[in-house]
């Protein structure tokens, strides 16, 4: 049984115009997926495609107006969704946690880094602070961290974005989670530093035998570094599955798009892209969501496709999941 399934889950952010009238975005639209231990999911799609409202969702990490309207999360066999803030405030930072991106907005500049491990340490854990300053300096050291001792005494200004981003994955894994969601945890650094943070969280999911959510828009790192991806669009997952099959085979033209878009295969001359704004979530298309901005949009994509299997594992939200070629670019309704 895999640690994580998402089924069916829906977020809507519902609020009121200027003339006091009920208006409702549809955020996320049925999200379905699951996470394995000791396996990386890596997330991907444009921004505002619902990626980190995702990790939001299932980890009750919502303000209004959003609210989860549908839907569950089993996190090792409880619906998250159906928890109270303390039952949830009890499982963030133990058994789940995250890494975001920028952690100078997560680390407490005013507390020395070891203490700051120490008290994450403490609030789910207990027992002696001996213990839990003995468990920080294995932490930043199993991080990479070099000198721990000494640099448990240093402050957050202290640190390259780098070194900081090491902390903040170190202080993720003080209660050995099951469960890590990594939003962005690479953004702001170069590409030498962005690869040692990389391949750090791979050999400790592997260690650990932690299961990984990996929120990213760089399909090179979901490439190099997950074992699953999923592709989001418009608040829904529109292809998943594993992702040398997906990137082989993208069974959904916006992955198709993706895939092209990316430096190395413009470079190459590859395939044109089509891009365009996302769409308005108060007011979204009817039928395929991707239909006004698909260059194989037919009569069909007027009305909701289902997710379909294109081989074990890898599955499309599309009517057409996988067929198309030159031939049907020509027949297809056109782009409204």
């Amino acid at each position: 049984m895999s640690l994580l399934t998402v089924e069916g889950l829906r977020t809507h952010f519902i609020s009121r115009d200027i003339d006091n009238r009920i208006r409702t975005a549809h955020a996320l639209n049925d999200v379905s997926f699951s996470i394995d231990r000791g396996r990386i999911l890596g997330i991907v799609g444009e921004t505002g495609a619902g990626k980190s409202l995702t990790a939001q969702s299932i980890t009750g990490l919502l303000r209004p107006p959003a609210r989860v309207v549908g839907g569950k999360a089993m996190f090792n066999g409880r619906d998250l969704t159906a928890m109270d803030d303390d039952a949830l405030n009890r499982v963030r930072g133990a058994e789940i946690a995250m890494v975001v991106q920028n952690p100078r907005t997560s680390l407490d500049p005013l507390t020395r880094l070891g203490d700051q491990l120490v008290r994450i340490h403490q609030v789910h854990s207990g027992g002696p602070v001996a213990a839990s300053r003995k468990r920080a300096i294995e932490m930043m050291e199993a991080v990479g961290i070099p000198d721990p001792q000494r640099r448990a005494q240093a402050w957050p200004h202290e640190l390259s974005g780098g070194m900081a981003q090491r902390v903040l994955i170190a202080m993720a894994l003080m209660n050995a989670p099951k469960l890590l969601i990594a939003d962005e945890p690479t953004t702001g650094l170069d590409v030498t530093v962005q690869a040692q943070i990389l391949d750090l969280l791979r050999d400790l999911v592997a260690r650990l035998d932690m299961a990984t959510m990996l929120i990213t828009h760089d399909l090179g790192v979901v490439a190099h570094f997950c074992d699953e991806v999923a592709v989001m669009f418009a608040g829904a997952i529109v292809e998943r599955g594993p992702v040398r099959e997906v990137f082989r085979h993208p069974a959904h033209p916006y992955t198709r798009g993706l895939i092209a878009a990316t430096p190395e295969r413009l470079r190459s001359g590859g395939a044109a892209t089509f891009g365009g704004p996302p769409p308005d979530l108060y007011d979204l298309p009817e039928g395929c969501h991707f239909r006004p901005r698909c260059p194989f949009a037919r009569a069909a994509c007027r009305q909701s496709p289902t997710e379909r299997e294109t081989t074990p594992g890898h599955l499309a939200l599309c009517h057409f999941a996988g067929a198309f070629d030159t031939a049907t670019e020509a027949t297809t309704e056109p782009a409204e």
